[in-house]
């Protein structure tokens, strides 16, 4: 198994452990558990693929996910990264809206 691929499973396998800890609660007004299992599915998705790509600073960016909508925040070392991340979280499967509020630092 390569590196960028344990690290994404070890990044997916943590999430896992988080949703089994939590025993499911539905959280932040959504309307079922399915939902949040959807939303927590998404970010994972997400931070991995931001893992496994080398010009997104993973550690930079927060990623929440409310109801398939991505919520992106932190801090980019460019334009040409933040336009990276928000491309990347589009094309994670389930994302209906992406909200990219990265903060470009010269």
């Amino acid at each position: 198994m390569t590196m960028k691929y344990a690290r994404a499973f070890a990044l997916a396998a943590l999430a896992g452990i988080t949703l089994t800890g939590s025993g499911c609660a539905v959280v932040r007004g959504q309307e079922t558990t399915g939902a949040f299992v959807d939303d927590a599915a998404i970010t994972t998705a997400v931070k991995a693929r931001f893992i496994e790509d080398k010009t997104v600073a993973a550690s930079a960016i927060s990623v929440e996910t409310l109801n398939g909508t991505v919520q992106l925040s932190g801090f980019a070392k460019s334009t040409a990264e933040k336009n990276q991340a928000e491309n990347i979280a589009r094309d994670v499967k389930n994302v209906k809206n992406v909200r990219n509020n990265i903060v470009v630092r010269p």
